[in-house]
């Protein structure tokens, strides 16, 4: 069997209702590029996190049209016009800390290395374009008439740090990438790596330092087109491999836990 990789939904309201949605490039990179299979998590608030972690071989935190909520970094919502998601975030959140803990294989995208540095303490600014000798990173999205090709067009290089995890998956000092996000870190948080930063020094990926296992987060959207980018053939592949891993660590294990179960019962019945 394939590993099973949460993918945490949005909780949106469509039609009055509410509804978990989760974007179908997400899925797809998933299953096409990292050879795993997609399994949505719900983010009604009331989810038991450990039991999914327990099925899953892997965690990918989606982007969203959603931002975090800034009460989760101590500040006020900058545009109310602007969508939140707290359930969401209630999800999210501790998920991010828990696999810590664990180890468990996790890339993030776009929202998802939000999520990842405010959940371990860091801060973002809510509006990149309004700060000081920061570039405008929304990309055509902010137009009505743009495409989606055309929102998801390439749009700056970044920086990638010697040396540094990303560096090793890629083998590339520069790489060229998309930007449809409004906001960004800001303060990062404590025991973060940084593996690359845009032209204008707004971080673009990190790690986790006291994650044990393979983890990444970008802030830019490497399941686009991923089949037509090497760079994110060998991201997608990379946390694929990381998934297959987990699996059969787990398998592995529970291997060891049954002969030991059966030999215990072996030595109980001789008694």
């Amino acid at each position: 069997m394939k590993p099973l990789v949460l993918l945490p939904a949005d909780h949106r309201y469509l039609g009055g209702y509410p509804m978990h949605v989760l974007g179908q490039k997400y899925a797809d990179a998933v299953r096409d590029q990292a050879q795993c299979l997609p399994v949505a998590l719900p983010t009604s608030g009331n989810e038991d996190i450990d039991a999914y972690l327990q099925i899953a071989d892997g965690v990918l935190l989606t982007g969203s049209p959603s931002n975090v909520h800034p009460s989760h970094f101590g500040q006020d919502v900058h545009n109310a016009l602007l969508p939140h998601d707290t359930a969401r975030d209630s999800v999210t959140l501790p998920l991010i800390r828990r696999c810590v803990q664990l180890g468990i294989p996790m890339l993030a995208i776009c929202r998802g290395l939000q999520e990842v540095n405010v959940a371990l303490g860091g801060s973002l600014h809510q509006a990149v374009q309004d700060v000081p000798g920061r570039m405008d990173h929304r990309g055509a999205q902010g137009r009505t008439d743009a495409s989606k090709n055309e929102a998801y067009a390439p749009a700056h290089v970044v920086s990638v740090e010697p040396n540094s995890h990303l560096h090793r998956l890629v083998s590339k000092t520069e790489l060229t990438v998309n930007s449809v996000h409004g906001q960004g870190i800001d303060r990062l948080a404590s025991g973060i790596a940084v593996q690359a930063r845009a032209p204008d020094g707004q971080i673009e990926a990190i790690t986790i330092n006291a994650h044990r296992g393979f983890n990444l987060a970008l802030q830019w959207h490497p399941e686009w087109c991923a089949a037509d980018n090497e760079d994110s053939i060998k991201i997608f592949a990379a946390f694929g491999d990381a998934c297959r891993a987990w699996q059969n660590q787990k398998h592995s294990h529970a291997v060891i836990a049954s002969k030991s179960d059966l030999f215990n019962s072996l030595i109980k019945d001789s008694a």
